[in-house]
């Protein structure tokens, strides 16, 4: 019986759990006002700027943008879905920062080392850092980098996309739709110039990202000994005044896509690229010098979004770990539900233990009388009979 309650208490309070499932995005541009951002961010590859003319680059889609005000002071087909290529990792970085504590260990598997596209290294066997694998995912562009840290994290790799998509929604990211945390060219993901401005706006907003992005050199373990060293891949680190570094992509479906942040004279400006066939670097070198030179005369054509729910900072080093190795919060229930599996609960811890033995030893006891009942019936029968005779 007792057992009987407490299941009941607790089926009655898993009513109030809840399943969060990935938050799809909305079609590219769309609002309840217009495009996202504003009326002159569209779909078409019509560069938009006011106060000066852009340098001619080779990119599909652009975004120029300064990070500390939101301002866009230059855009081409910014809400256009395109292949977003390993850029797509400044949003996985997003979700896995404030999750994992990078003093984890985490062992290389066979699933890391086989992964295709670009590798950092990881072998089955040998731990790593959490730390040093975003150092693998941010300078090498790893794909064996971002399967470890996904797989560490609780849920693995599907919970990270789900998270992903989430996330996406929440800063306003809608043209952003995830299938492959590593950005490879999986069907259904795309993203835009305008989200990928987002996703650096919102990373460089954290000390951790920010260090991982202006991250020139590593050193990476050899599988059997020895390190190697790792050169970030963002060309604009190391011949740009002011480089914050971000995130540069390439597949074959996607070609070139870049993220490119600097700093200078007191502004911070963050420039996005993709499907470009080559001179990625140099189109980006071209846009943000136009960007600082004609500042003053530029007229904002457009603006980032503020996230829809507003993430708490965190600072470097520190955020839940909610890792498979960490424990991880229950649910929150109702205080209805709460109240009535406590109440059922109270009940079956009131009913004395003896209670719970009774009905068996009950029915225990008709079955041991039984037997007896019958021969004294028998021994009346008998002594009845014996008078009759007399």
């Amino acid at each position: 019986m007792r057992v009987l309650l407490t299941a009941c208490a607790t089926a009655g309070a898993s009513l109030a759990l809840v399943a969060a499932g990935p938050l799809a995005a909305t079609a590219a541009g769309s609002g309840p006002q217009g495009p996202v951002g504003g009326a002159q961010l569209t779909t078409e590859p019509t560069v938009v700027a006011d106060g000066a003319t852009p340098p001619a680059v080779q990119a599909s889609a652009y975004v120029v943008a300064d990070i500390s005000t939101g301002s866009i002071l230059a855009a081409k087909a910014p809400h256009a879905k395109l292949r977003p290529a390993s850029t797509l990792k400044t949003l996985t970085a997003l979700v896995l920062l404030p999750r994992l504590n990078k003093a984890d260990r985490v062992i290389g598997t066979d699933q890391d080392a086989g992964i295709e596209g670009s590798k950092v290294g990881v072998y089955p066997g040998l731990r790593y850092s959490v730390d040093l694998l975003f150092q693998g995912m941010f300078l090498a562009s790893g794909n064996d980098a971002v399967h470890a840290l996904a797989a560490h994290d609780e849920g693995g790799v599907p919970a990270t996309i789900q998270r992903m998509n989430k996330k996406a929604a929440e800063i306003g990211a809608l043209d952003t739709h995830v299938t492959d945390p590593t950005g490879l060219d999986a069907d259904g993901q795309y993203s835009s110039a305008y989200d990928l401005a987002l996703f650096a706006k919102a990373g460089l907003g954290r000390p951790d990202f920010a260090k991982y992005a202006a991250t020139k050199y590593t050193n990476f373990p050899l599988a059997k000994q020895g390190t190697y060293q790792v050169a970030n891949q963002n060309k604009l680190l190391f011949n740009y005044d002011g480089a914050l570094g971000v995130k540069t992509g390439y597949t074959t479906l996607a070609r070139n896509t870049f993220i490119g942040a600097a700093r200078r004279d007191g502004h911070t400006l963050v420039v996005t690229l993709m499907n470009a066939p080559h001179g990625i670097t140099e189109d980006a070198t071209q846009l943000l010098n136009w960007a600082f030179k004609s500042y003053d005369a530029l007229t904002p054509v457009g603006t980032l979004v503020k996230p829809v729910v507003a993430a708490p900072k965190t600072a470097e080093g520190s955020g839940p770990n909610v890792s498979k190795k960490a424990p991880v919060a229950p649910p929150r229930r109702s205080r209805a539900v709460l109240a009535s599996g406590v109440a059922v609960q109270a009940i079956a811890l009131r009913v004395p233990d003896w209670a719970y033995a009774a009905p068996p030893v009950l029915l225990l006891s008709l079955f041991l009388r039984r037997p007896r009942a019958l021969k004294l019936r028998a021994k009346a029968a008998r002594a009845a009979a014996r008078g009759r005779r007399h």
